[in-house]
């Protein structure tokens, strides 16, 4: 399997993305991950990793309808690719066989 680089908010992007399936804009994208993680997103970081992922190819925009409410602009609508599909693929099999090789020591909470 091909080697994909994903930093951790890139990942949460990502797997935010999938999650919004269809409904990945922005504003959507923010308040999901603010509301499921609890953290804070600044709008500039959420924007720049959004644009990396795209220019990786893990991503695809298109442009929703016009609206008078945002002055005219569109939505800007996140879709994952195949590619970002393989990049989660390959990011979760790595973190589970990181995982797998932890002694139990590590990982028991008594």
């Amino acid at each position: 399997m091909k080697k994909y680089q994903l930093g951790e908010f890139e990942e949460i992007v990502l797997l935010t993305v999938g999650i919004l399936h269809g409904n990945a804009y922005g504003v959507s994208i923010k308040l999901e991950i603010e509301e499921r993680l609890g953290r804070s997103v600044s709008v500039g970081a959420l924007q720049t990793a959004l644009r990396r992922m795209e220019s990786k190819g893990y991503l695809t925009s298109r442009q929703g309808e016009t609206s008078a409410t945002r002055g005219g602009r569109p939505k800007l609508f996140f879709t994952v690719t195949l590619e970002g599909k393989k990049a989660l693929e390959y990011t979760r099999q790595t973190r589970n066989e990181l995982w797998d090789a932890l002694p139990s020591p590590i990982i028991n909470l008594d």
